[in-house]
């Protein structure tokens, strides 16, 4: 039995899905997969991406934590829609350089 070609989402389907969860916080997505092509992640369809979210939602939170929270709305995609995602997750006051803690806090 054959599986059905896999199709990668689009970014607005992805973010619909982050929006979900990040309902009014900056959402920056790039579609990365043509920079993968060859890979083995990619020969099946997936998508490799790259997101920026920025939200009051990360506050307090690690990077490991904060990861979290941006996978889970895609989690059901992964890895056979998505193969890949890059992730930037801050704060507004990380971005405007008034805390200390950065994204790649543990």
């Amino acid at each position: 039995m054959t599986r059905p070609p896999v199709v990668r989402p689009s970014l607005d389907e992805l973010r619909d899905r982050l929006a979900s969860v990040f309902e009014g916080d900056l959402i920056e997505l790039t579609d990365d997969s043509h920079l993968h092509a060859g890979h083995a992640g990619a020969q099946g369809g997936a998508g490799h991406y790259s997101v920026r979210i920025v939200s009051a939602r990360f506050d307090g939170l690690g990077r490991l934590a904060r990861h979290r929270l941006v996978y889970h709305p895609v989690e059901s995609w992964m890895p056979d829609r998505v193969h890949a995602l890059s992730i930037t997750a801050v704060t507004p006051s990380e971005v405007s350089g008034s805390s200390p803690q950065a994204s790649s806090a543990p």
